[in-house]
């Protein structure tokens, strides 16, 4: 069952209950994959495209929630938040920083790096390899510990 398909029957169970959060977050991403379809030109959308935008979706409510909660707005917090749950249960499951910092430390011995200037290197490895299992400030702060410690 394609992602387009699991939104719209999870849209219907939420119309059904009348889960008005959950049916927020499902719609938006609805709306992100339709725009992704219409991008492509009407071509064929990738279960690669369908991940990297959600990932997409998920960092920008991220910062969304870290900007109301600073302006003491959690009325805005709490309605971003819901919508972050909805869009995380369609991401793969999320390396914990002992599994990242092994990825991490795999890579680094792999590429033979040994300072800061085989960052490029590192994270282009990294971000590739860990794409929407962890998050990308997460895999920098890592890949800089690791490299100047």
């Amino acid at each position: 069952m394609s992602l387009s398909e699991q939104i719209n029957d999870q849209m219907k169970q939420a119309m059904k209950a009348k889960d008005q959060s959950t049916l927020r977050g499902l719609r938006a991403i609805k709306a992100a994959l339709l725009l992704l379809q219409t991008q492509e030109g009407g071509g064929e959308v990738t279960e690669k495209d369908e991940m990297e935008a959600l990932v997409k979706m998920a960092k920008q409510r991220k910062d969304s929630i870290r900007i109301f909660n600073e302006q003491g707005r959690s009325d805005l917090s709490k309605i971003e938040e819901e919508e972050l749950s909805v869009i995380e249960k369609f991401l793969p499951a999320q390396l914990s920083p002992e599994e990242i910092e092994n990825e991490v430390k795999s890579i680094i011995s792999q590429l033979g790096a040994t300072s800061m200037k085989d960052m490029g290197k590192v994270m282009g490895m990294a971000n590739g390899k860990l794409k929407g299992k962890a998050d990308g400030k997460l895999i920098a702060d890592m890949v800089k510990g690791l490299l100047a410690g």
